[in-house]
C-alpha cells in the first residue's frame, strides 16, 4: 500500500447542501481515504451494511475490502490490531459501534494506545482514531446509551473530542485522522440526524479549542456533544425571562481549553456544566474544579453541574426523565442567589 499526501485536497466550491452529522462523518472518512492510502476503516458491520448508523455507508463499494472491512465481534482485537497497524505507519480508523461495547478494549486503550509515545520516549506514535457512538436519547437500552467520556479523559495520552454539529463532525474527524497521536472521537448518537447547510470540505475551529456558540452576559453554560442543543434551548427560554446566557461548546474534552472557557466565565461570573453521564465522578466535576481553581475571584456563585442521575442508564421509557432538559437547567440556575 503506497502512502500519499495527508494534506486535504480542496475541490472546487459548490453550493451548500443540507447534510446530517452522519453524512458529514461519512464524507470526512471518504475524503480522508481518498487523500491518503494509509487510512483504513474497520469495525463491526461497517462494510456492506455501512454501520449501524450508516456512517460508513458506501465506502466499501468505493474503496474495496482492503481499505474498509468488517471485523470479528472482538473489541479488544479491533484495538489491538489498530495499534499494530499504526506502529507500522498506517492510519486506522476503527468503530466501536456502541459506547459500552468499547469496555472489552479498555485494557488495550489504557495500557497501550495511551502510553506508546511515552513508553518509547517519543520515538513511536500511534496515528489512530477510535470512533465511539455515545450517549442516549435514541430509545436504546443499557449498553447502547452510555456516556463513557470520563474514562477516556482520565487517561493521559488520549485526545478526546466530541462534535455537536455536522460542520464540526467533518472538520474534527479530518483533523483527528491527520493527527499523529491517538484520538478518541466520540459521536453523540442523538445528533446523527441533525442537519445543517454545508459546503464541503469545511474547516472549523481546531479540534482542541472550545467555541462560544451563543453570546451572553450573565451565565456561561458549558456543554458538549448532545447537551449543546439542550444549553441553546435553555438560553432561548431564559431570554424571555430577561436572563442572558452564553453557551460554550467544549468540543475538546481532553485537552481542555481553559483559555476560551475562562474568558467566558470571567465575563459572566457564573458557570454551569451540562452532561448526560451520572453526576458523581463525572466529567463535569473536573470542569467545575478547573473553572473554580482558575477563576475563583471572578465567580459570583458556585459552579453548578446539571447531569444524568447516579443510576445505570434507565429503560427507554424513562430516559426522558433521566437526561438533562432545558427545564432542569433553568431550575438549577434558580438555586443561585441572584442580586439583579
Amino acid at each position: 500500500m503506497t502512502a500519499t499526501t495527508t494534506e486535504h485536497v480542496t475541490p472546487a466550491a459548490s453550493a451548500p447542501t443540507q447534510l446530517t452529522m452522519a453524512g458529514a462523518l461519512n464524507a470526512a472518512l471518504r475524503d480522508a481515504m481518498a487523500d491518503d492510502d494509509r487510512v483504513v476503516v474497520y469495525g463491526e458491520d461497517v462494510g456492506p451494511l455501512g454501520g449501524v448508523f450508516r456512517v460508513t455507508d458506501g465506502l466499501q463499494s468505493q474503496f474495496g475490502e482492503d481499505r474498509i472491512w468488517d471485523s470479528p465481534l472482538a473489541e479488544s482485537g479491533i484495538i489491538g490490531t489498530a495499534v499494530g497497524m499504526a506502529m507500522y505507519g498506517m492510519r486506522p480508523v476503527v468503530e466501536m459501534q456502541f459506547d459500552a461495547f468499547s469496555y472489552p478494549a479498555f485494557e488495550q486503550m489504557v495500557s497501550h494506545v495511551a502510553k506508546m509515545r511515552n513508553r518509547t520516549k517519543g520515538r513511536m506514535t500511534l496515528p489512530m482514531v477510535v470512533r465511539i457512538p455515545c450517549a442516549g436519547a435514541i430509545g436504546g437500552v443499557e449498553h447502547h446509551s452510555d456516556s463513557s467520556e470520563a474514562y477516556w479523559t482520565a487517561t493521559p495520552g488520549l485526545t478526546v473530542v466530541m462534535p455537536s454539529n455536522p460542520a464540526d463532525a467533518y472538520s474534527m474527524l479530518r483533523e483527528a485522522i491527520d493527527s499523529d497521536d491517538p484520538v478518541v472521537f466520540m459521536e453523540p448518537k442523538s445528533r446523527y440526524w441533525s442537519k445543517a447547510p454545508l459546503t464541503l470540505p469545511v474547516t472549523t475551529a481546531p479540534m482542541d479549542r472550545a467555541v462560544v456558540v451563543r453570546e451572553g452576559t450573565e451565565v456561561s453554560l458549558l456543554a458538549y456533544g448532545p447537551t449543546v442543543r439542550t444549553a441553546l434551548e435553555a438560553a432561548d427560554a431564559a431570554e424571555s425571562e430577561g436572563l442572558s446566557i452564553e453557551v460554550v461548546d467544549l468540543r475538546s474534552l481532553s485537552p481542555f481549553d481553559d483559555e476560551t472557557v475562562g474568558a467566558s466565565v470571567r465575563k459572566t461570573s457564573r458557570a454551569a456544566v451540562i452532561h448526560e453521564a451520572a453526576q458523581f465522578g463525572g466529567y463535569g466535576a473536573e470542569v467545575a474544579a478547573r473553572v473554580t481553581e482558575r477563576n475563583f475571584h471572578h465567580l459570583a456563585a458556585p459552579v453548578l453541574r446539571i447531569a444524568g442521575f447516579d443510576i445505570p442508564y434507565p429503560s427507554p421509557k424513562l430516559e426522558e426523565h433521566h437526561l438533562p432538559t432545558p427545564d432542569r437547567v433553568l431550575a438549577a440556575l434558580d438555586t443561585w442567589e441572584w442580586d439583579r
